[in-house]
């Protein structure tokens, strides 16, 4: 994925400031930064549900036009998690799985169902199948909205600050299943403030402020030896939480 010179404002206030970034197939770029920095908005641009103002997003060497007809084949190649889950209460956890692969790739029910029990036993989660999301825990209602992403089999896995909400043990459940689908090569951006979870889960780290890029590196480098001031103060901020 190519992110080429994109930029964003509402009204006055410059969101996304002529950013680019380069992610290669298989690669997890962490990207971290302030509250209101436009990590968020960044993702959302990705993924067209924000329309930006220049620049180009471009998916296997195509620009993606949140314009096209043909938009929504696009996302289907660009999985979205976000902090709140998204589940729909009625339905139980299976049938929120099939639900957009029947819909919208018109995939069989039951070649959905069985991938669906398939990964939800990847996530140890196969005996929720049938509870409904209200009985499950924050960890676990995470982890099946990553599950439904994976349903889609999309090229590039967005995720938004997934686990913003939780408590540290519910972190350590869902970082398991991020490191799992690393070390199957998946493409993931994740945005973070969970520092550790960074840590562990990150190919490259990103820094931004201000809506842009002011440094990145391999994690080892990027929080043993920043080379900004500002990514100093930053990665200093949190030594005191």
């Amino acid at each position: 994925m190519n992110i080429n010179g994109i930029s964003k404002k509402y009204g006055d206030l410059v969101v996304l400031d002529n950013l680019s970034l380069k992610v290669k197939s298989g690669e997890v770029v962490v990207i971290v930064g302030p509250s209101g920095c436009g990590k968020s908005t960044l993702l959302r641009c990705i993924n067209a549900l924000e329309i930006i103002d220049d620049g180009e997003v471009a998916l296997d060497g195509k620009a993606i036009n949140p314009h096209d007809k043909k938009l929504s084949k696009v996302r289907e190649k660009i999985g979205m998690v976000f902090q709140s889950y998204e589940l729909f209460p009625h339905k139980t956890i299976l049938q929120n799985l099939v639900l957009a692969p029947v819909r919208v790739k018109k995939m069989n029910r039951k070649e959905a169902e069985k991938e669906a029990l398939h990964l939800l036993e990847r996530v140890g989660l196969l005996s929720k199948k049938d509870n409904y999301p209200r009985q499950l825990s924050g960890g676990q209602k995470q982890r099946v909205a990553i599950v439904r992403a994976l349903m889609m089999n999309p090229e590039i896995l967005l995720m938004d600050e997934i686990t913003a909400a939780l408590d540290p043990e519910m972190v350590r459940e869902v970082l398991e299943v991020v490191l799992d689908l690393a070390k199957e090569g998946r493409t993931m951006i994740i945005v973070t403030h969970e520092l550790q979870f960074a840590k562990a889960a990150a190919d490259r780290m990103v820094f931004i402020d201000g809506g842009r890029i002011i440094e990145e590196g391999e994690p080892k480098e990027f929080f043993e030896n920043p080379k900004t001031e500002r990514l100093k103060k930053f990665l200093h901020s949190f030594t005191y939480e």
